[in-house]
């Protein structure tokens, strides 16, 4: 199902004592893990391990592996879709138009050619986004203290940085106990005025209170979301009520193409830990 409890996953594996998990809904847990004695290897159904316990893995000798690249471009588009959208008001403009309003004489949009874009990870996806910003004739900074050998059209640049000098920012970073909430009132204050936030990364990354805040505040000019703290987004929700952030149901990484080359990724890493581990 979509939302396996943690029983759920340890009764399976108590009845099959699988050597492999795919996983794309779900924890996996300690608990789960010990309902496995023969487990060898959880190989998850996208690219993101926070809800896979890796400590308790590497504790059992437990192989941890992600379809690394696999949704790459679907994301990358999303995050696209979403500074597009907010940049040129599209949901707002759609909106009027259909209630039958003419707004040109009123509204301007921004540019984003000739502005700086601050992504935070640089991953598969983040730079696929960075290819299209940089295609866009946007410059393009970086932070991402794991990332070698960047192409030249990234600027790597420290945190500070990207806060201070982005007009728009964009997550694509794993969430980590380090980095959680790190988009909040203090960050955000060092920001441009105006600045445009976008997250298709993990919601913990955001303080959801800072940014509504923010928004609400103009500091920030426009947000566009695509994942949240709690999913499904519980209801009611602030966010629901303020036009000026934009929300999509973390499907960024849902396209059929994304969905195949995931599940063939996941499949061949399960595979090639259990050729591996037959070898030694």
């Amino acid at each position: 199902g979509k939302a396996p409890t943690e029983d759920d996953m340890v009764g399976l594996c108590k009845k099959h004592d699988p050597v492999a998990i795919i996983v794309r809904y779900g924890a996996v847990g300690a608990k789960v893990m010990e309902a496995a004695p023969s487990l060898r290897v959880i190989s998850k159904h996208g690219s993101g391990l926070d809800t896979i316990d890796k400590d308790a893995a590497q504790a059992r000798g437990i192989e941890v592996a992600a379809a690394v690249g696999a949704n790459a471009a679907a994301v990358a588009e999303q995050a696209m879709a979403l500074l597009l959208a907010c940049a040129k008001s599209v949901v707002s403009l759609n909106a009027r138009m259909h209630a039958g309003h003419w707004d040109k004489a009123a509204h301007k949009s921004i540019e984003l050619n000739g502005r700086s874009i601050g992504l935070i990870g640089l991953g598969a996806i983040g730079q696929r986004f960075a290819r299209m910003c940089d295609a866009m004739g946007m410059k393009v900074l970086g932070f991402d203290p794991f990332a070698k050998n960047l192409p030249d059209f990234i600027q790597a640049v420290d945190l500070d940085t990207i806060w201070q000098e982005s007009d728009a920012i964009s997550l694509h970073c794993p969430l980590t106990p380090d980095n959680r909430g790190m988009v909040n009132a203090q960050t955000l204050a060092l920001c441009k005025h105006g600045v445009i936030v976008v997250n298709t990364a993990r919601g913990g990354l955001v303080n959801e209170a800072d940014l509504l805040a923010a928004v609400q505040s103009r500091q920030v000019f426009a947000a566009g979301l695509d994942s949240f703290a709690v999913e499904p987004m519980t209801v009611p929700h602030p966010f629901r009520n303020e036009p000026s952030i934009l929300l999509s149901p973390h499907i960024g990484g849902v396209t059929a193409d994304a969905y195949i080359q995931m599940g063939v990724a996941a499949a061949k890493n399960v595979i090639q830990v259990l050729k591996e581990k037959s070898c030694s």
